[in-house]
């Protein structure tokens, strides 16, 4: 209970001190995801991401920065991506040039889904990762929401990876995740 508590409290503190920071729905039978999010932002532009540590086989720490934020250098599909841990966004969250750099070709992008933001509607494309790996942590099969590039600018892993995971907290000041 007081784990969940941290958690609430942590993602409560983030909300309000980062006005680009996204929630996502699932996307339902209707093809429509549902985000919130205001200026572009990307995990890079004023701090770089964490070391990771690594305290037990399949456990990884992310230590916070100085905001308060989980950035780390993921791996999508193989390939090195910074990412900001997102408890709040309900699938990884990807722009266009990412996409493509990962291997999705501009005609296998379907942008047929409408997201709703801060900065008004915007059409996303729901892909399926084939990994998202972060140090011994590996998963497949993790779906992932692209946006155009002037929508979002960074990449956020969210509850899509997350909840796959065994579990996942904050502690000290630290994002604890364990396969």
């Amino acid at each position: 209970m007081l784990r969940m508590l941290m958690l609430v409290a942590f993602a409560a503190a983030v909300a309000s001190q980062i006005p680009y920071l996204m929630g996502l729905t699932n996307i339902g039978r209707e093809e429509t995801a549902t985000a919130t999010q205001s200026k572009p932002a990307t995990a890079s532009q004023s701090v770089a991401p964490a070391k990771v540590q690594s305290s037990a086989p399949g456990t990884v720490v992310l230590p916070s920065d100085g905001r308060g934020h989980f950035l780390a250098t993921f791996k999508l599909n193989g390939k090195p991506v910074e990412g900001m841990v997102d408890t709040g966004a309900s699938l990884v969250a990807i722009n266009e040039s990412t996409a493509r750099r990962l291997g999705f070709s501009a005609n296998s992008l379907d942008f047929k889904y409408t997201s709703s933001t801060a900065n008004g509607g915007a059409k996303v494309a729901l892909v399926t990762l084939d990994r998202v790996e972060i140090d011994a942590i590996r998963v497949s099969g993790v779906r992932a929401l692209v946006f155009r590039d002037t929508s979002l600018s960074g990449t956020l892993i969210g509850m899509s990876f997350l909840n796959r995971l065994a579990s996942f907290g904050v502690e000290d000041g630290q994002l604890q995740l364990k396969q």
